[in-house]
This record gives structure tokens, sequence and C-alpha cells, in this order.
């Protein structure tokens, strides 16, 4: 009887583990986060996962938040020398049956607008996520400290981009 008491513990213990993960319809998001900025940052990245469980494609076509000069959806893409660039992209397709990754060096949020205030460990950033087919899903960004993180990403604290 006592492992029964056990793996109910267990499991009530493991649901905030995945309780930072959003549904509408077939799309599941998990995880959105940001990192934590610099006081100077004049905006701020913003990464998720979004799995399309469903048979047909649907496609990520805006973001909204409150108290940014803009939140929008980017790319970071690198030239023939190596230089990375952010670029404006209009919204970002999610195939059926798999999984779309926004992270530090590629397809990414952008929070535009910080201007002295920075994004701090903990804090929480309310956003909408709409989508073409599943509507609009209201999602919670966790600021996250970049200690333990890759290094590798493109820092975003300075304000060039090309629309």
């Amino acid at each position: 009887m006592k492992s029964i008491y056990a793996a109910a513990l267990a499991a009530l213990f493991a649901l905030p583990a995945t309780a930072h993960e959003y549904q509408a319809g077939a799309i599941t998001v998990d995880h959105p986060m940001a990192f934590e900025t610099p006081k100077t940052a004049r905006v701020g990245g913003g990464y998720l996962t979004i799995t399309n469980s469903g048979e047909t494609a649907d496609r990520l076509v805006g973001i909204s938040a409150e108290g940014f000069d803009e939140v929008s959806l980017h790319e970071t893409t690198a030239d023939d020398m190596g230089v990375a660039r952010m670029t404006h992209v209009e919204g970002v397709h999610l195939p059926a049956g798999e999984t779309v990754m926004l992270e530090p060096g590629g397809l990414h949020v952008m929070f535009m607008g910080l201007d002295g205030d920075p994004f701090e460990e903990d804090e929480k950033i309310p956003a909408t996520l709409i989508f073409e087919k599943a509507g609009r899903l209201d999602v919670t960004f966790n600021v996250e400290s970049r200690r333990g993180h890759d290094a590798g990403e493109m820092d975003h604290t300075s304000n060039e981009m090309h629309h």
C-alpha cells in the first residue's frame, strides 16, 4: 500500500516540472523562457518549443506582450564570413507531427524596448502566441539565469536588426 501512496506523491511533485506547458488544439508549447539581460540591454530574446501533434500543418504568425515597443519573430543567420545577423520573419512553419524549437542562434522571439528595465531572473513575462489555425494561446515566459546555458548564442544587447 505504501508504494501506491509513494507513487501518488511522486506524481504530485512531478506536476511543476510539466506545468510550464501550454496547449491549443494540436499545438503544444513547452517551456517559454528568456534569459536575464544586462541593465543596458534594449532587447531580449525569448525561446520555446512548439510541437504540432496534428495531421495538418499550422503556422505561428505572431506574438504580443504588453509593455514592449515591439514583440516579433526573428531568425539568427550567419553569412559566408560567419557574421551573425538577426532578421525579422513573418511566421514560423509548424509541420504536422513535428517539433520546432525557437532557441538561441536560430528562430526566436524578440522583445524590443527594454530601455533600462532589464529582464531579471525569476521574472514572468505574459505573452500571447498567435497561430494561423490553433488561434491565440496565452503563455508565460520565465526569465532564467544564463549560468549553465550554452554561451554560443547571439548577444541581444545590441539592437542591429534587419527587417
